[in-house]
């Protein structure tokens, strides 16, 4: 299958705050609303737990530094996509991507855009609505449209033509969207320490034993809580100076969500003592949020839940694209998805297909499934695109290379073990999942061999 190569190539309009704030939005989301009250339980030490989230924020950093060596060594558009099929070959590379597709960003995508409506719920009622208004029966699932899916296609359709119509409005809205993001979450810890009703005594209050088997597994939620850490490096094709700025983005961005964390897990002791957490039935940002400063700051929280889980959607919407815009490329997916725009130069194509099919899943309502049983293959993909950087240092030992990894071999080795330590741990407590999973993973080959197929028969008539 031949590729478009006469199609124009997408444009190096973002700079290195640009990327930081695809990182942010990508990872800043419910895990750190809802993993700390779990966390808490099997970590019940303040000091004890705060040291787990930041070696796990440790971990995220040393990842992040081995895709910037990736991303300068191959900045091209894709992300793992790139790295996976040139250090392990194009099967696993397409799996990857395939994953991606199908719940990776789509499945995402789809249960942030209906949690934007169920907050929206909350002011305007109808958008939280769940009553079928009309249903269609398929053969495997029935699509449901109600009142509260409208509400989530119309986000996903906005945000998608957002960032069709190019650098210019994408990355005006992505910023605005990861700065409000990271200022409310800093206003809300300013006031909370000066003006909340808090206590610091809960920072000294015994705790309760902690066993390192314990304490080892809770890294595993909290570095599910950090995902979206590589955010940047599918967007490195339209980086400019990559060699530079990518480093900056990977760096910047990740530590920004480290100290983010930090400061919420801070605020949520002063709020609330930790023996509390287990019992906490929402989220703990609401009951700090409450204990702080009363029930009427609920729907504060609330309308701030909008705006941060938008920013997140948007991330997705313009990282996302670009993994199937590098696999149609390569001749691995549809030839349509490799098409860029003549005059916004995006991957419209591809933009529009993540989109239909996330709105499909908020129809189907089986993104829930779809990120449950793919949710291991996440780690999977990113720990193994972090040992491809070992792969390709061998190989290729004289390539130039303008960022190297800090800490390597320790630290990308380090998390390669963890990485290989939590898909396992995945797999032995959800086996049932994590099977369905990998079969959702498999079933991705025979439509790598066809495209592999046709792309030959291309090559030999060209």
């Amino acid at each position: 299958m031949p590729t478009a190569t006469s199609s124009p190539s997408l444009v190096r309009g973002l700079g290195a705050l640009d990327g930081a704030s695809i990182i942010v939005s990508n990872v800043i989301g419910s895990g750190i609303f809802l993993v700390p009250a779990l966390i808490a339980v099997w970590v019940p030490n303040v000091w004890l737990m705060l040291a787990a989230w930041l070696v796990g924020g440790g971990l995220a950093f040393a990842g992040a530094m081995a895709y910037a060596e990736l991303a300068t060594l191959r900045p091209r558009a894709g992300g793992e996509y790139v790295y996976l099929r040139e250090a392990f070959g194009p099967a696993a590379g397409f799996l990857s991507g395939w994953t991606s597709f199908i719940a990776g960003f789509s499945g995402a995508i789809a249960a942030s855009a209906v949690g934007v409506a169920t907050y929206l719920g909350r002011f305007v009622p109808a958008a939280g609505d769940t009553t079928p208004l009309v249903s269609i029966p398929l053969v495997i699932v029935t699509l449901s449209i109600s009142p509260q899916a409208v509400v989530a296609l119309a986000v996903i359709g906005g945000l998608t033509l957002v960032h069709v119509l190019g650098h210019g409005p994408g990355r005006i809205v992505q910023n605005v969207l990861a700065g409000a993001k990271v200022a409310m979450l800093v206003a809300l810890v300013a006031l909370g320490f000066t003006v909340g009703e808090g206590s610091a005594e809960h920072f000294t209050a015994p705790g309760g034993p902690v066993t390192p088997a314990l304490w080892l597994l809770a890294l595993i939620p909290i570095m599910f809580s950090f995902s979206g850490w590589n955010a940047a490096a599918y967007v490195a094709e339209e980086i400019r100076d990559p060699g530079r700025n990518l480093p900056r983005a990977m760096a910047l961005g990740t530590a920004a969500v480290v100290v983010v964390y930090l400061l919420l897990n801070l605020l949520y002791v002063y709020a609330l003592p930790l023996a509390e957490f287990g019992a906490i039935e929402a989220r703990v940002v609401d009951a700090a949020g409450e204990r702080l400063f009363g029930t009427g700051f609920a729907a504060v929280l609330s309308a701030a839940s909008v705006v941060m889980i938008a920013a997140s959607i948007s991330a997705m919407v313009l990282a996302g694209p670009r993994v199937y815009f590098a696999m149609a490329r390569d001749g691995q997916f549809f030839a349509a998805a490799a098409r860029v725009h003549p005059r916004f130069r995006t991957p419209v194509v591809a933009i529009v297909a993540q989109s239909v099919w996330s709105g499909l899943l908020v129809l189907a309502g089986t993104f829930d499934q779809l990120l449950l049983y793919t949710g291991f293959a996440v780690v999977t993909f990113g720990s193994a695109a972090v040992a491809a950087l070992f792969v390709l240092r061998r190989r290729h030992p004289a390539a130039p290379r303008p960022f190297r990894a800090w800490g390597y071999p320790v630290a990308p080795g380090i998390f390669v073990v963890a990485g290989a330590a939590m898909v396992v741990n995945a797999i032995w407590r959800e086996p049932a999942a994590s099977g369905a999973g990998v079969l959702l993973i498999l079933a991705g080959l025979p439509l790598y061999l066809l495209f592999r197929r046709r792309s030959a028969v291309g090559e030999k008539t060209v």
